[in-house]
């Protein structure tokens, strides 16, 4: 059943680039893409974890690349702005261990095949989604929670507000009427700062450096959908002084639904960052999304969810699902068919397709992999086809 039609308050969050999980998100993808730079074939599946002092970076890499993955680590962490003690991490005086072996044969045995052909590296489901939300055809709480964790950091580094930290969360309540967002009901800001924004008794966060939050980050993002009954919280414990990986933990891969769709579609739980294209979590995740996105904005429905499932060594889904929500122009078992015959849809044809061998990813792994225009999985260029095929048909 669509939201599309509901009475209701939805909320979205997001995160910032330094937020322990996406810098480890981050460290993942940028060790694939050095990978892909000099070894477009190379598979990979690095995760990474991270805690005071401490980063390690592990997984299965069969590649022909070389380089030193201590470097990409500090590399990310000073872009980050993880350089002291004070930020709750100094990337360049941390321990980094690198523990990494090769790819299951077994794996390859399916993912190799003759003629070039590429079976899929794991089984699963994935869902792409798209609507009429917002310019970007996303659901519109999470694009805001976005572009909020994108202004805190670049108030940080533009030194705007140079107290803060690279550590920080967003969140964005959005009020519905009959499926339209009218309004903003509540925005939540944790933003990590140094101590010379706490009061005098150590307690809490200046309430002036929380009007500075509000003014220089929140209102420039959402100030046409505020009114006099928004919320907004800033720093609820009181303060954000201890922070990073100094107090959480971070793993990559958990902030999946951040990097989706805010909860606001359907997940089909597998992780995109630090996995090359081979693995369908991503590349079936973006094709998804791309055809979603495509069916919208050439008006074939108003919504659009597609799912695509895949057997482990296998070149063609064993299952493809288009849900309009009662939106669409023709059924959504014609939808689905003509997914079918439009777009490619084995682990070959989505990697040419949208040209997945290249190194992309440390950009995709912070503020969310849909909705950004410099991908080629957010492309319109297949409208035509679309409805030259229903024509046909």
């Amino acid at each position: 059943m669509s939201m599309y039609n509901r009475n209701m308050f939805f909320t979205s969050e997001s995160v910032t680039e330094g937020h322990p999980d996406k810098f480890c998100d981050q460290i993942s993808d940028a060790v694939l893409d050095e990978c892909l730079r000099r070894d477009p074939m190379s598979r990979v599946a690095c995760n990474t974890f991270v805690t005071m002092g401490l980063l390690l970076v592990g997984g299965e890499i069969t590649t022909k690349a070389l380089f030193d993955v201590s470097n990409v680590v500090r590399d990310v962490g000073n872009e980050i702005g993880y350089t002291s003690p004070k930020y709750g991490f100094d990337v360049n005086t941390a321990a980094v261990i690198r523990t990494i072996h090769p790819q299951s044969p077994d794996i390859d045995l399916g993912v190799t095949k003759a003629g070039g052909r590429i079976g899929a590296g794991d089984q699963g489901l994935m869902f792409g989604y798209a609507c009429r939300q917002t310019a970007e055809l996303m659901p519109l709480p999470i694009m805001l929670a976005h572009k909020l964790a994108m202004q805190l950091a670049a108030a940080r580094k533009r030194n705007v507000l140079p107290y803060l930290g690279p550590d920080g969360k967003t969140q964005v309540t959005v009020e519905y009427r009959e499926g339209k967002p009218v309004r903003i009901d509540y925005v939540v800001i944790a933003a990590s700062h140094t101590d010379e924004v706490i009061t005098p008794d150590g307690r809490f966060t200046t309430e002036e450096a929380k009007r500075e939050i509000v003014e220089k980050v929140v209102l420039p993002v959402v100030g046409g959908l505020v009114d006099k009954n928004t919320k907004i919280t800033v720093n609820g414990t009181g303060k954000f002084l201890v922070s990073g990986p100094q107090c959480d933990t971070g793993l990559t891969g958990r902030k999946i639904i951040v990097d989706t769709y805010g909860g606001w579609s359907v997940h089909g739980g597998g992780a995109f960052s630090g996995k090359d294209p081979t693995k369908v979590d991503r590349s079936a995740g973006y094709m998804a999304r791309y055809i979603a996105k495509n069916i919208v904005a050439v008006g074939l429905a108003d919504e659009c969810l597609v799912q695509l499932g895949y057997c482990i060594g296998l070149v063609d889904p064993v299952s493809v699902m288009v849900n309009s929500y009662e939106t669409g122009k023709v059924s959504d078992e014609a939808l689905s068919t003509l997914v079918r015959r439009v777009f490619p849809l084995s682990p070959a044809g989505m990697i040419d397709h949208l040209k997945l061998r290249t190194p992309i990813y440390a950009k995709t792994a912070a503020y969310g992999h849909f909705g950004r225009p410099e991908f080629a999985w957010e492309r319109l260029d297949a409208g035509d086809e679309l409805l030259a095929e229903i024509r046909s048909s």
